[in-house]
């Protein structure tokens, strides 16, 4: 075998595992977010008791009063929260960065659920205002950025969000890109 086909079939064989790698990844992905409206649901197995006890943990539920709503309230939170996140790390777009606003906000929310739990949907704008000033002028200048290599070269706007598109290679090299 010559040099070419050795690196062909090299080539063929990542291509492959790849393609298996990606399959599994999509499969648990599309699972979960087909199982989200059973694990919505999974509050009503909750006890309507100010003190919950398993044998994990004892959880006391303070400003509820009842361990069931303040997991119906923890729920409402975090399943859109990990949707959003699914979102985030699988979208492809050139805009994807303005999905950190509402991350931001449900992680908030969330905090705030368990620390005080009486303002739980009072949610303070003043929090988001150092997000907001990262992420929008960002986007706006990426947005501005390709609106100008319209005008300048005769590229179709598909072929400019494919060369802003981010790209890693796995999912640590995604969660790095970030920081």
């Amino acid at each position: 075998m010559d040099n070419k086909q050795l690196k062909s079939k090299k080539t063929y064989r990542f291509q492959e595992n790849s393609s298996k790698k990606n399959l599994i990844i999509g499969s648990i992905i599309a699972t979960l977010i087909a199982i989200t409206p059973y694990l919505f649901y999974l509050y009503e197995s909750v006890p309507d008791t100010q003190v919950w006890d398993t044998f994990l943990f004892t959880y006391n539920s303070g400003y509820f009063e009842s361990a069931n709503t303040a997991m119906y309230f923890f729920v409402s939170k975090a399943l859109p929260l990990l949707l959003i996140f699914i979102w985030f790390f699988t979208c492809r777009h050139w805009w994807f960065h303005a999905l950190l606003v509402p991350i931001t906000m449900y992680i908030y929310q969330i905090i705030r659920l368990f620390d005080d739990g009486d303002s739980v949907d009072e949610f303070q704008l003043i929090y988001m205002i150092p997000i907001m000033a990262i992420v929008i002028p960002s986007i706006y200048l990426v947005r501005a950025r390709m609106f100008n290599e319209i005008n300048d070269v005769n590229k179709s706007l598909q072929d400019l969000e494919d060369e802003f598109k981010v790209t890693p290679k796995n999912f640590w090299e995604k969660i790095k890109q970030y920081f």
